[in-house]
């Protein structure tokens, strides 16, 4: 057997439900989107059989409640020395089933890892308060406990963070919870759930449902009752859905929606770092991120300059299998994905946009796109109303501070920005102006376990990491007790 099948042979397949691996009535298909060929099979859940999850999850809610937070912390702890110390076998697996270049997959199972240490010390940190009442007479107690069972619905493009990042602090918080990974890329979490076993954590804490059906499948989970807690990461369609049924029971929900990343670059700016930051804010996981830099907004006096920089450094950036060495660009995540990106790119050029670099498909097995750039990028092109999710840097220039701001704002999404420039005032400006939840100031990555990371506007509700992170798996409950003078 070879090291890649190895891996794949390495991780559970079936259903994991009240601590028990169990093999579901059908199979579905995981792809290796750098050749097109199956991986291997895993369990297509039915209604009935996540709802048999849910069932575990709900058993075990008032017990993992009732857990020591310490102890919960350790579970935590020692699943973050796990993944560490299993991170190569993790990167090569979701490499495989993702696509993304291997060395980028190791920085992932890292970051996921500290997901695992920032909630397992939150989780001793959980509190309350006391006060007497301003009118005298009784005394204010305020206690924060568990939501309750969570549903955790993650995405195909980080598949073992996105995991972690909810995960986690549902664990830290005494929520048990039912996860479904993207039906693309079910075998990080599986992996993930199987480091959880084996860091000790009880049974039907986590449950994990892996199906191809997901709206047929987490639709009656949702709508249950005993649901008290929905994390969705995907796109804003899909999020918009699961709102309006999130709504029916009033059930608590996160959402981390859909992006359109300004990335803006002053002519003040220091170029070499401004090119630096483009690349990593366009180019990481292959563009395919909702942080990805949408639109590259340069101011005029220096956007020729820039693009000539960004242009060289993308040309240099070799095109392959993601497990081959030096490999930055790898496939996209299917066919799909392929047409829509260059969709998008005969969009702009059909409009006016010039292609720098790039423009066209690969021919070759698997979903690959070219490392791309295209200048002068109309205001009408399609790619800047919509997520390109794909290897395309799409540059338009600017005049003015005013218009930039009012460029990077007209969209209805607003997870992040990013702002280039070594002017102070500006820079303090500018962040204040943005219609964002997060900025990147002179940084092309944003994304840290330890900060809050979410959008506003059309980009989501609620935030994941930081302090924050475990607030979305607590409810507040206020004791009122009556003292007479």
């Amino acid at each position: 057997m070879t090291q890649e099948t190895d891996a794949i042979a390495s991780v559970p397949t079936g259903l994991f439900v009240g601590g028990r691996w169990t093999q579901a009535r059908r199979t579905m298909p995981v792809e290796d989107p750098s050749t097109g060929e199956v991986l291997c099979e895993v369990a297509d859940a039915d209604p009935e059989e996540a709802v048999a999850a849910l069932d575990a999850a709900v058993a075990a809610q008032a017990s993992w409640a009732a857990t020591p937070p310490r102890e919960r912390s350790e579970v935590l702890a020692r699943a973050y020395a796990l993944l560490l110390e299993e991170r190569e076998r993790l990167a090569l697996v979701m490499t495989l089933e993702m696509g993304k270049p291997l060395a980028e997959s190791r920085g992932e199972v890292t970051y996921a890892a500290e997901f695992l240490r920032w909630f397992a010390e939150e989780a001793v940190r959980v509190d309350g308060g006391y006060m007497p009442a301003p009118a005298g007479g009784a005394r204010f107690l305020v206690m924060r406990q568990p939501v309750g069972p969570s549903i955790l619905i993650t995405p195909w493009n980080f598949p073992m963070a996105m995991g972690t990042r909810k995960i986690a602090p549902a664990v830290a918080a005494g929520c048990t919870s039912v996860i479904k990974p993207a039906a693309q890329t079910p075998l990080s979490t599986l992996a993930l759930a199987d480091v959880l076993v084996r860091a000790g954590l009880p049974d039907g804490v986590v449950n994990v449902v892996t199906t191809s059906r997901a709206d047929e499948v987490m639709t009656p989970l949702i709508l249950d009752p005993r649901s008290r807690k929905l994390s969705f990461t995907g796109s804003t369609r899909v999020g918009k859905h699961l709102l309006g049924l999130s709504a029916r029971t009033v059930m608590r929900t996160s959402m981390e929606l859909g992006g359109n990343a300004p990335f803006l670059v002053f002519a003040d700016a220091d170029l070499d770092a401004a090119v630096a930051g483009a690349l990593q804010a366009k180019m990481r996981n292959i563009g395919q991120a909702c942080t990805a830099a949408n639109r590259i907004l340069v101011q005029r006096e220096v956007a020729e300059e820039f693009a000539d920089r960004l242009t060289r450094r993308m040309g240099e950036l070799p095109l392959g299998r993601g497990v081959d060495d030096g490999v930055v660009v790898g496939p996209l995540i299917d066919r799909a994905a392929v047409e829509k990106v260059d969709g998008l790119v005969r969009d702009a050029v059909g409009r006016g946009a010039t292609a720098r670099l790039g423009g066209e498909p690969v021919e070759r097995a698997g979903y690959f796109y070219p490392a791309t750039v295209l200048t002068d990028v109309p205001a009408d092109a399609e790619m800047g109303r919509t997520e390109i999710f794909g290897p395309v840097a799409a540059v338009t220039p600017f005049d003015t501070e005013e218009e930039a701001v009012a460029l990077a704002n007209d969209t209805p999404y607003g997870l992040v920005s990013y702002v280039f420039t070594r002017d102070l005032d500006r820079a303090l400006r500018v962040s204040e102006a943005l219609e964002a939840g997060m900025v990147g100031l002179n940084q092309g990555v944003v994304s840290n376990p330890a900060a809050p990371f979410g959008g506003i506007k059309e980009s989501g509700l609620g935030r994941e990491g930081g302090f924050s992170g475990i607030e979305e798996f607590l409810e507040t409950k206020y004791v009122g007790i009556s003292v007479p003078a």
